[in-house]
């Protein structure tokens, strides 16, 4: 008699609390280890034992890697590929029960002793007995865990269907995992003869109030990207104020056009991206003194559904343009008030007009000692070097300013949705159908709001609408890029279906215990089961 591993909920459980033990928040060791630490425990399987070249790792910089593992059957070749990620967010919210954060059965206990600290629905939650606690419970270890259990159920139950496991980090920062990922699928592809049917992500369903206890399934995920702009003044002493124009007044006025911007909304099967509002915005003073802040620096995040970047970095022009023309009127009123000239108005450039001013001014070879001056610090984000970048540049291109220069940061999540796709809508059907006996009402909704890795397969573009980004990131191609030639070879339909869980990224993470451990193996089982019925 075979001796299944993580086959019963008990085992599950136990199986989640130890990936949640192994500590892997983003930029950390921890999150270097995990994949080591995965490849040894999926080696328990008889079927890796006897097929370990099915096994690997890749390199996904920093130290990190994205693990895949193939169940092949071999007279297969239709394919479901299991998606999740192991990285998490960092966990200093817990206070003084930090400790026990990657601990989920001793901080669920411990919790009793600090009721009276928890919101009101967490502290119900957690006295039903049907939450577990902890970082990475419900975002999105669990998904992982039921994606090991289909692959352990799978390989010695034999089921005539392959399940390709692509586990990743850093989808919480910059998806290099994924990213790395594309690329392994497309060769796995060719290596092993697989024909893709279904790319099944494991992300948890999220409640959409504090008191929803809905299930919902995802037939698509949302969009995200990131307009930016360095906005170069004029600097001068703080006794002479009329003499310069700080970064600070001329950023106020995007700033103030950008937050909850209509124009960026989007509408699609009878859901609405939320409104964009700025991630970050700061002044360039590296420290205090009387010399007026010159240059400063905003990101924005935008949601898409059907925009290209190339369409937002339209819109992004057209309100930066509005935006400078309010600020030059509101500047030539202060100017005509104190009876002095001014310094000029700001203009808009983006970023790949700047660079080619540049290059034509400075040559290519010190354009590309000023960027590698920037990027030989390794310590800074793609975002700080994006910004960093355009600063070195506007520096030496001083004529140009006061001026507001536009550009992209990453990262950058095409929005995916199948909803429309016979097999995805077959599916919801049958787990829907599955759900209803256990007497849960399962929703389906078309885009996960949640951002998560679906957004680098099924990439559709009928024409270039990402060459916009690609001009237009100042660390494209040395720290940063996209893979959209083989996103698009990816083209099987998405589908999210993950446990119910509640307040990810917050210290009241949780996940529900029977969504977790009875219902959604089930219900997985189901959908991959009804694939190969014929």
């Amino acid at each position: 008699m075979t001796n299944y591993l993580w086959n019963t909920p008990e085992k599950l459980r136990a199986l989640l609390c130890e990936l949640v033990s192994w500590d892997s928040r983003t930029l950390t060791e921890g999150e270097v280890t995990f994949a080591p630490k995965l490849e040894a425990k999926l080696t328990r399987l008889s079927y890796f034992q006897e097929n370990p070249n099915h096994l690997e790792l890749h390199d996904a910089g920093l130290g990190r890697q994205t693990v895949t593992a193939l169940y092949k059957h071999p007279e297969a070749t239709e394919t479901i590929v299991l998606i999740s990620h192991f990285d998490t967010v960092q966990t200093e919210e817990y206070g003084v029960l930090e400790a026990l954060a990657f601990n989920p059965e001793e901080l669920t206990r411990k919790l009793h002793d600090h009721k009276d600290e928890l919101p009101e629905q967490a502290r119900i939650d957690l006295e039903t007995g049907k939450y577990l606690f902890g970082r990475g419970t419900m975002d999105m270890k669990m998904g992982l865990a039921l994606h090991i259990a289909m692959i352990e159920k799978a390989s010695i139950e034999q089921w005539p269907i392959n399940l390709l496991l692509t586990t990743v980090p850093d989808e919480e920062v910059n998806s290099a995992g994924m990213r790395v990922a594309v690329s392994e699928l497309v060769r796995l592809r060719e290596v092993h003869g697989l024909t893709y049917k279904l790319f099944l992500n494991g992300e948890p369903s999220f409640s959409q109030g504090p008191e929803d206890n809905k299930e919902y399934i995802y037939s698509g995920t949302i969009g995200k990207i990131m307009p930016s702009a360095l906005f170069y003044g004029k600097e001068t002493h703080v006794g002479e104020p009329m003499r310069g124009i700080t970064a600070n007044y001329i950023a106020s006025f995007l700033t103030q056009r950008m937050e909850w911007n209509p124009l960026f909304s989007e509408s699609d099967l009878g859901e609405t991206t939320p409104l964009p509002v700025s991630l970050q915005q700061k002044d360039l003073k590296a420290q205090y003194s009387t010399q007026t802040p010159y240059r400063a620096a905003a990101l924005y995040n935008v949601f898409l559904f059907k925009r290209t970047a190339d369409e937002v970095m339209d819109l992004f022009e057209q309100v930066a343009m509005e935006a400078m023309d309010e600020c030059s009127a509101a500047y030539q009123a202060v100017c005509d008030r104190e009876q002095v000239k001014g310094v000029g108005n700001p203009r808009v450039i983006r970023y790949e007009e700047l660079l080619t001013y540049a290059t034509e001014k400075l040559g290519q070879e010190e354009v590309e000692r000023l960027k590698n001056t920037v990027l030989d610090n390794i310590e800074a984000d793609d975002r700080e070097l994006c910004i960093e970048i355009v600063d070195n540049l506007m520096i030496q291109c001083q004529e140009l300013a006061p001026a507001t220069v536009i550009f992209y940061a990453p990262p950058y999540y095409p929005a995916v949705n199948t909803s429309d796709n016979p097999l995805v809508k077959e599916s919801i059907a049958l787990v829907q159908k599955e759900a209803s006996k256990f007497d849960l009402e399962l929703d389906q909704i078309h885009y996960f709001n949640g951002i998560c890795d679906l957004s680098y397969v099924n990439y559709e573009d009928d024409g270039d609408g990402w060459v916009a980004f690609e001009r237009n990131t100042p660390v494209w191609g040395d720290t940063y890029s996209i893979p959209f030639n083989e996103m698009a070879e990816l083209s099987a339909p998405v589908l999210n279906v993950g446990p119910f869980g509640k307040d990810a990224h917050q210290r009241t993470e949780r996940l529900q215990v029977d969504s977790a451990f009875v219902e959604m193996p089930q219900m997985i089982e189901a959908l991959i089961r009804n694939m190969f019925k014929e």
